[in-house]
């Protein structure tokens, strides 16, 4: 029904111009007083080749709309498959096409080529900055006292920001460096507290480990990626002698903290890249970056991050690490 009152509409001034000639001829026809039956059969002789003519335009609108829309909803096509031109102004639609699309492609290379070189760079940077920061470390551990320790927890935290730049860019790549195994949870675990000590011993946090004995199937450079933000997030909102405690059920990881929480305007946004929140603007050194790469990583390992929390009472951040398909990569 709607092709047929878009095709009417289409052609709406051939009909006005057709009734416009019947209601003279009817007219002329009367004067003369022409008799009705004669009047009948000429406008009858008139209207079935008229009527076969406007079906047979009807069709081949049809069959080209839908043409078109194959085309539109199979997503990959080219120029080569669309219809034919029927006139001068189908045709300058399509050259009109052709330039657009030969643009929209120049473009989309020199913003490949543009993210390309953005990517080498951060990746280079961030590589090239580790040797100081390893430096750094070495000489931290050859100094002594609380001012090495707290200096040791910020260079660890800069570390972090490092880190946290390359799987920033690695996360807008085409590819990823996944290697994915069977892995124990409890040593995937310890290796990031372990990391994190300075951290936990900097503010007094009390840490609780559960059963992590289960096997999982995940990539443990980049799960432990995702461990480190979430533990690092849970330090930094718990008050010194809080307590940081992480247990397991089946495949399912929880990292519960005694700190601050988030308020409940916040909860639905937290994933959302450099959304900071009511905490992070008071912190004012949160980038809204950590939250957003967990789950984006997560993602694309087959597994899943969720979060509750309630201001004052801590927060709860659950990791289901169940099997999945892996996404493709967008």
């Amino acid at each position: 029904m709607r092709e047929l009152l878009t095709y009417l509409r289409r052609h709406l001034w051939q009909l006005a111009l057709l009734a416009a000639a019947l209601t003279i001829f009817a007219g002329v026809f009367y004067l003369y007083r022409t008799p009705p039956e004669a009047v009948f059969y000429a406008a009858l002789l008139t209207a079935l080749p008229g009527g076969l003519l406007f079906l047979a335009g009807f069709l081949r609108y049809v069959r080209r709309h839908r043409r078109l829309q194959g085309l539109l909803t199979q997503g990959l096509w080219t120029m080569d498959q669309l219809p034919s031109c029927r006139d001068l102004t189908e045709e300058d639609y399509q050259q009109l096409l052709e330039d657009l699309t030969i643009r929209l492609r120049r473009a989309q290379g020199e913003l490949e080529e543009a993210k390309s070189e953005m990517r080498d760079y951060y990746t280079l940077w961030a590589h090239q900055i580790k040797t100081p920061l390893a430096a750094m470390d070495l000489i931290l551990q050859e100094e002594g006292g609380n001012r090495a320790g707290e200096l040791r927890a910020q260079l660890l935290q800069t570390e972090q920001y490092v880190e946290m730049v390359l799987a920033f860019v690695r996360s807008t790549a085409d590819t990823t460096d996944f290697l994915i195994r069977r892995c124990v949870l409890e040593d995937l675990v310890r290796q990031s507290v372990r990391r994190l000590a300075p951290l936990f011993i900097r503010k007094d946090i009390h840490l609780e480990l559960g059963d992590l004995s289960a096997e999982v199937v995940t990539d443990e450079k980049w799960l432990c990626f995702v461990l480190e933000q979430v533990l690092t997030n849970a330090v930094k909102y718990t008050p010194r002698g809080g307590t940081i405690s992480i247990s397991a059920q089946g495949m399912v990881l929880t990292v519960r903290d005694t700190g601050v929480g988030i308020a409940p305007e916040d909860l639905p946004r937290v994933w959302e890249k450099g959304y900071t929140g009511r905490n992070g603007r008071a912190d004012q050194r949160s980038t809204g970056i950590g939250l957003y790469l967990c789950r984006k990583v997560l993602s694309r390992l087959g597994h899943t991050i969720s979060l509750a929390s309630r201001p004052g009472e801590g927060t709860a951040v659950t990791i289901d690490l169940t099997t999945r398909e892996i996404p493709p990569i967008a």
